[in-house]
């Protein structure tokens, strides 16, 4: 035996959890679309057999499930925590929920947003989840924009013009070092929030 092999061999392997395979294959959905999500090619990146990959998964379409709910319970999460107002501030929440969401944030977010919606135009189940995460984007921001006084009808419609703009927003490329920029997302926000 060589010396190197010797070393690889004693040295221990991290012990990988179901965690650690869905946060790869996350990563993965991000780069490459669901196609790239391959057994073979996450076991190889961790530097293991796909018998680790079976200890915590059925199977892949267990892991595409697995990615999913994460994805889903992650996006819901973060609604809640973005749209949840104090009474008497709902404005300035909506005006949040459009700054955060419309800020050059994180890339990798975007990316998996978009892997996530690409797989959704192919499997009818993903779109369905997709569907319900957008419904309760739109429902929450809804509620702010009722406690505002607004109509269910004109709330509805103010909710979809917030996403339209910042997932709108986050797909164009321009010059976002623009200083007018803060000023342009100032009175884009003033106009769909009326105020």
């Amino acid at each position: 035996m060589t010396t190197e092999r010797k070393t690889r061999s004693s040295t221990p392997r991290t012990q990988l959890d179901r965690n650690d395979w869905i946060e790869a294959a996350i990563e993965v959905l991000a780069d490459q679309g669901v196609a790239g999500l391959r057994v073979e090619v996450l076991a190889k990146n961790f530097g293991v057999t796909k018998g680790s990959f079976y200890w915590h998964f059925k199977d892949r379409q267990d892991l595409l499930n697995a990615v999913l709910q994460e994805w889903k319970e992650g996006r819901l999460r973060d609604i809640e925590k973005q749209s949840t107002a104090v009474p008497g501030k709902e404005m300035e929440q909506i005006h949040h929920v459009i700054d955060v969401y419309s800020a050059v944030r994180n890339r990798k977010g975007i990316s998996i947003e978009l892997a996530v919606r690409d797989w959704a135009r192919h499997d009818p189940a993903i779109s369905a989840v997709v569907e319900e995460v957008d419904s309760y984007r739109l429902e929450c921001t809804r509620k702010l924009f009722v406690s505002l006084g607004l109509s269910d009808d004109e709330a509805r419609a103010r909710s979809i013009l917030v996403f339209a703009y910042v997932f709108g927003h986050s797909l164009m490329a321009y010059d976002r070092s623009n200083p007018k920029v803060p000023e342009f997302k100032r009175w884009i926000a003033e106009r769909i929030t009326g105020r």
